[in-house]
């Protein structure tokens, strides 16, 4: 993107004195969940199965199934899907390595031919519901509670992969399509629960029969070709449809009718009919293809386009302390692009298909010979495209280098530079990050570390003095990203210097550089909107988006126009609509000259959001929307869809009823609320909620109980733990308020709201040498703090 130049900065939004008022607001005050598009999170195994030919499903006991005719054409002169069996003619060498390749076999019709686990009716018991397997009139069945708690026969419709899990799908009404709790051990060859041991039972949003599970939504665009959910949200139904079961040519290169036409009469161009090449492809270009389904990212409407930036189609996480841990190494299920994208391998140009064969998924080489075509005793790369630039000529496949024994554990390059994780109990996955292991490090920051993890039946102390003795202390001559994030997140002395070093660097990857400008509305400061502003011209979409949110937060929202106003132009939808998002409420006047653009693109949010009503989040999206714009008679309306879409998402219940309670129906919205909190009794967002309605109503005692019930539940979630520090304040309990602000302060010393009203409390009953401890402690970590200026 074009550089614009520096022009002086607006100030920093400053903090405004605490009060109980602030507790009141609709929708956005306690809708701490709800943001541009809720995370929709993968939860399904690696892909597995596939035929050809469109699918033509058995009948199934259900009224709509999951396949329909195809979808109408495109507009002419646009690409569209074929049948895939074209592409066996020209390119058999391809179709023969992905034949039998988990791509080919991730869905797959429930036929005696696909089906691995065992229907000879089977039972196991999980908790309190038993699932017994078994055939009946040539198919495939399980008996077991279903979305009422009644157990009951379901007919199996889909397979799910093939190894080491496969997983199965059960269509219920509606052409819902819901992936089974319990899977089968391709390995051990015996029924598993994905959940073990957390009690799931039909009441649970894990259940298999809740939306979390529904794999309309959830898994089947990354088991299938061409495939669109096609949700009516007037009736609540799926009219799913897919070209062809399994990952098959098209859905990494695209829509192949003008590919047809190109090689029925070749030109010469390298393109061949397609928008782009993926075999020429870098690896950026390559890494966004497999990551619409190798990354944990959030879907930005129904279906893909291929070849447009990954960022059009799908909202990518950053590396957030939920997900990853302090190094960046994978913590929840995450797939491999966050991984990849913040290694040294991506940022010389290696690419996927450098390791694997995308068309038979395995690796291009065994062992560490796929390993050694760069990181070989000549030193240098045999791929193309690729920097070498600091390659050593060294022998890595010898115990000279990995200290191990060949053949045994820890001689293989991925044992120590790929550790992983068992994710759905079974499923190893290895970490793309390509780390070097440093086992003092991690004991210092608490990370993962291959040798600890290994040998942990040994004193970290003795392994990490071992290593010392093989490899030497490495020598530091830049900030460490893990050592930076342990400073920042962790509240220590010097934590705002460590963040600005970090982001000073020039070959920081792009997804380390968002996560930590996500860090930096906690840093507040002249110098922190100046960071956030440089890098809003970013050429990474994903930076430019971390960017636009801190300057939202660093910036009262009457002034973030005339800084991010240009991104609503951006080229990546992704981008467009969260800054849209981000002014909302802004008045038209001080939008200016971006008006046009703003209402184009919270146009564009909005659909975003509606092609995503089959999920209960997209639905209170649109209501904060409908609300924050005036169109009051569309929010109810939105909020109730929500409940519809999914009775026990929380966030929505509360959110109709404070809408209910502010319209005057307090008998509504009491019932509602208690109805909730009898069917989800340690809720801490429910307990929230029903502090808040008592004390509007004048129950202050009772209010308070509840609020300490909400942090108490919740103890992580500062929101609940500030919130009721000052309704004991408010109250007239400084003491106790005082006593909560110092716990959450020892749980998250890089908490400023708490520090920040702890230094108010204090002041007030007089305390100065106190107040005095917590401004050192406060301009310790960010000596730039606008609020140490108000203090003096």
């Amino acid at each position: 993107m074009p550089k614009k130049k520096n022009k002086a900065l607006p100030a920093v939004d400053q903090p405004a004195k605490r009060s109980f008022s602030f507790l009141y607001p609709l929708l956005a005050g306690l809708l701490l969940v709800a943001t541009v598009v809720i995370w929709f999170l993968l939860d399904r195994s690696a892909p597995t199965t596939t035929s050809v030919a469109p699918p033509t499903p058995a009948p199934v006991a259900a009224p709509a199934p999951a396949a329909t005719p195809p979808a109408p054409e495109p507009a002419a002169n646009s690409a569209t899907l074929v049948d895939e069996a074209q592409c066996q003619g020209c390119h058999s060498e391809q179709v023969k390595d992905w034949q039998g390749s988990h791509h080919q076999l991730a869905m797959e019709e429930a036929r005696s031919d696909t089906v691995l686990g065992d229907f000879n009716n089977r039972s196991f018991t999980e908790g309190h519901e038993t699932t017994r397997f078994f055939q009946k009139d040539g198919s495939f069945w399980v008996n077991t509670p279903g979305p009422d708690g009644q157990t009951a026969d379901f007919r199996v419709a889909y397979t799910f992969g093939i190894a080491p899990l496969q997983q199965y799908l059960i269509e219920l009404s509606g052409g819902r399509l819901q992936a089974l709790g319990v899977a089968w051990d391709v390995e051990k060859h015996r029924w598993f629960h994905l959940y073990p041991g957390q009690g799931v039972d039909f009441k649970d949003e894990l259940h298999w029969s809740k939306p979390q599970q529904n794999a309309n939504f959830m898994c089947v665009e990354c088991h299938t070709t061409g495939f669109k959910r096609n949700f009516d949200a007037k009736t609540g139904t799926y009219a799913s449809h897919w070209q062809a079961l399994g990952v098959g040519c098209q859905s990494c290169h695209g829509p192949a009718s003008q590919h047809l036409t190109w090689a029925a009469k070749p030109d010469g161009d390298d393109k061949r009919g397609f928008a782009s090449s993926l075999s020429k492809a870098d690896a950026t270009t390559q890494v966004e293809t497999c990551g619409r389904c190798h990354a944990r990212r959030a879907p930005l409407g129904d279906g893909f386009s291929a070849h447009k930036r990954f960022m059009d189609d799908y909202l990518p996480s950053p590396l957030t302390a939920a997900l990853y841990e302090l190094d960046g190494k994978i913590k929840e299920e995450v797939f491999e692009y966050g991984s990849f994208t913040q290694s040294k391998m991506f940022a010389k140009g290696v690419r996927c298909s450098n390791c694997h064969n995308p068309h038979s998924t395995q690796l291009r080489a065994p062992g560490n010979t796929v390993c050694l075509q760069c990181h070989n005793p000549a030193g240098k790369t045999a791929l193309p495209g690729i920097d070498g630039a600091g390659l050593q000529a060294k022998n890595y496949d010898s115990p000279e280098h990995h200290k191990h024994q060949p053949g045994q554990p820890g001689s293989q390059c991925v044992d120590c530079h790929m550790p992983g994780k068992f994710y759905m109990v079974n499923d190893f996955r290895h970490d793309h990050g390509f780390s070097i292991p440093n086992p003092a490090r991690a004991q210092k920051l608490g990370t993962p570390d291959a040798c600890l993890t290994c040998h942990k039946d040994t004193a970290a102390s003795k392994v990490a003095e071992q290593f010392g003795l093989w490899y030497g202390t490495p020598t530091q001559t830049e900030p460490r990203y893990d050592e930076s994030l342990w400073l920042i997140r962790n509240g220590k002395p010097g934590a705002s210097r460590a963040l600005y070093a970090m982001l000073e660097q020039k070959d920081l990857p792009a997804i380390r550089r968002a996560t930590l400008l996500a860090e930096l509305p906690d840093f507040p400061s002249q110098r922190a909107l100046r960071v956030a502003n440089r890098d809003l011209d970013s050429n990474d979409p994903q930076v430019r988006l971390a960017a636009a949110q801190a300057v939202s937060a660093l910036m009262p929202a009457e002034q973030r126009s005339g800084l991010i106003g240009r991104l609503l132009n951006d080229p990546v939808r992704a981008v467009r609509i969260d800054v849209a998002q981000s002014l909302l409420g802004v008045p038209e006047q001080t939008l200016g000259r971006y008006l046009p653009a703003w209402n184009k693109a919270i146009a564009e949010y909005e659909q975003v959001q509606l092609s995503l009503v089959d999920r209960a989040e997209a639905n209170l999206n649109l209501a904060m929307l409908y609300q924050a714009q005036g169109r009051s008679a569309l929010v109810e309306p939105a909020l109730r869809d929500a409940l519809k879409r999914d009775p026990d998402f929380l966030p929505a219940q509360v959110s109709l009823m404070q809408l209910l309670d502010s319209n005057y129906r307090t008998n509504e919205a009491r019932a509602l609320l208690d109805s909730a909190m009898q069917q989800h009794p340690q809720s801490a967002l429910l307990h929230h909620a029903n502090g808040l309605a008592l004390i509007r109503r004048g129950e202050r005692p009772a209010g308070i109980k509840e609020l300490a019930e909400a942090a108490r539940l919740e103890p992580a979630n500062a929101q609940y733990g500030f919130v009721y520090a000052i309704a004991l304040h408010d109250s007239g309990d400084a003491p106790a308020a005082i006593k909560q602000l110092e716990q959450m302060l020892e749980r998250q010393p890089n908490d400023r709201q708490a520090r920040l009203t702890l230094i108010e409390y204090w002041r007030e009953t007089g305390q100065i040498q106190k107040v005095q401890v917590l401004q050192a402690e406060l301009e310790q970590l960010n000596p730039d703090d606008p609020a140490l200026r108000q203090a003096q």
